[in-house]
């Protein structure tokens, strides 16, 4: 499984429309997708896949959709040296069967038939598993959060060892890090890993900090402390800060983290929150471990009202299009 930093060919948005859960607030929402796909499409190939209509400039997949999360619906890519890839598709389920997924579910093979992507189709949709619950170095350390894979109606009765075998098995992977501490407040993955902690070049990694209201983070920071790589040394530690909380109507507070970015072609899409003081600090750690990399903050208040971010919208691809 590549590193998120490796060269992309496209990445994946799946588009927003009114039989969404965005009809309430579509208009905002689809200028933060906008945003998203102008700094995307200038550096790789976007595709759009939504219900109907096109996309100028962009390779356009029509298909039904329940939702907007590509990063959990989308093909997870496999390569090799020898420029071959695998497209794997796994179960989608609502995380857990919070949420209705039939349509989202069907979407990976609409791409698959129509052309949109290129690789070896591998049939996983007896094992779930979320794009968003785990995160690769491209050198055969996976990283996830007991709390989302062991979270309930994912792969009951499978136990935690036989969990990390399929990983391994399917992923290609030489050992499975898991995390036993962590979760954002309003969070409906039950832990996803993107949101708290994200690997980067010279195992580097970017970690959320803790507040008041989420003591159970400097548990994981001490995990991330003790953790080691591979052959044995210690990781390089960068803390991003933990954004000021933001509530809904109901004055519950939202899952915002600035862990939720996206590494692209050339830049990295970092979400902000309109905190400026903080946006900037997250912005400016995010470049240090991208140093050769333009950093782009992306206004995803619209999308944290959904209890998702950046990262948790997009997909990317690392198989040649046609």
């Amino acid at each position: 499984m590549p590193a998120e930093w490796e060269r992309q060919t496209a990445v994946q948005l799946t588009w927003p429309h009114d039989g969404t859960d965005w009809a309430p607030m579509l208009d905002e929402v689809l200028e933060t997708y906008r945003e998203m796909a102008r700094e995307i499409s200038c550096r790789e190939r976007l595709i759009v896949v939504a219900p109907e209509g096109k996309a100028p400039g962009m390779l356009h997949v029509v298909c039904p959709t329940n939702d907007t999360w590509a990063r959990d619906h989308g093909f997870i890519t496999l390569t090799d040296d020898n420029g071959h890839c695998r497209l794997l598709d796994f179960k989608f389920n609502g995380w857990g069967e919070k949420f209705r997924a039939d349509l989202d579910n069907a979407i990976n093979r609409r791409l698959y038939e129509v052309g949109a992507v290129e690789g070896e189709y591998v049939d996983h949709l007896d094992f779930v598993l979320e794009g968003g619950s785990i995160e690769s170095d491209g050198q055969g350390t996976i990283f996830t959060t007991r709390c989302c894979l062991m979270a309930p109606h994912r792969n009951q009765p499978l136990t935690q060892a036989q969990i990390e075998e399929r990983l391994k098995q399917y992923l290609g992977a030489k050992r499975i890090v898991w995390l036993n501490h962590g979760s954002l407040i309003g969070d409906d993955t039950d832990g996803h890993i993107d949101t708290l902690v994200r690997i980067a070049p010279n195992d580097t990694l970017l970690y959320i900090g803790a507040d008041e209201q989420h003591p159970d983070l400097l548990l994981m920071e001490q995990e991330l402390r003790d953790l080691k790589t591979l052959d044995g040394r210690p990781y390089r530690l960068l803390r991003l800060p933990m954004p000021r909380p933001i509530v809904d109507e109901d004055g519950q507070r939202l899952p915002a983290t600035y862990a939720n970015f996206l590494v692209i072609n050339d830049a990295v899409l970092v979400p902000t929150y309109s905190q400026p003081d903080l946006d900037s600090e997250a912005l400016r750690i995010v470049g240090e471990a991208f140093p050769d990399r333009e950093i782009i903050g992306i206004d995803c208040r619209s999308l944290i009202r959904q209890h998702g971010s950046l990262h948790c919208c997009t997909m990317q691809f690392y198989s040649p299009l046609k």
